[in-house]
């Protein structure tokens, strides 16, 4: 006798891309929560590039069509979050839609940031429609021996 159990693709997703993040050392331990944020809340996701210099991490997300004040970046324990909505065209009675291929709507991006950073360094620009983050890194903290008394 076989158990028959229902096929889930956002599932199955999530599990790929919770493996993928702890490859490269991404995840976090609400990682699951994470991604499941980032379903529930998406309409779209903008295309995004991390770049690593060596003194900071540079983030690029494309927001084409977009001004500044629809986007809001946000760090808090760790996580970079990027948060916007595009709105669509108002229709009118002189236009005709034949085909829509721009994503529209809210969308929800979080990274999880590497421990080397400065969480208050953050610095954002928004210029043609990119916004680009500047997070800049942090001295590795040493690690610190605590002597124990033995009694």
């Amino acid at each position: 006798m076989s158990n028959i159990t229902r096929w889930n693709p956002i599932s199955e997703f999530e599990d790929m891309m919770n493996r993928y993040n702890r490859m490269f050392g991404l995840a976090r331990a609400n990682g699951e929560r994470e991604g499941k944020d980032l379903f529930s809340r998406s309409d779209w996701a903008p295309a995004v590039d991390i770049k690593e210099t060596p003194e900071a991490f540079l983030v690029e997300a494309e927001l084409p069509g977009m001004a500044k004040e629809d986007v809001k970046v946000t760090v808090h324990d760790g996580v970079l979050t990027i948060q916007g909505e595009r709105k669509s065209e108002e229709e009118s009675n002189d236009k005709k839609l034949h085909r829509i291929e721009r994503f529209y709507g809210s969308f929800t991006r979080r990274f999880t940031l590497p421990d080397n950073v400065d969480e208050n360094s953050v610095t954002a620009g928004f210029k043609d429609g990119l916004l680009t983050l500047k997070i800049q890194k942090a001295e590795p903290k040493e690690p610190k021996a605590i002597e124990v008394e033995v009694r």
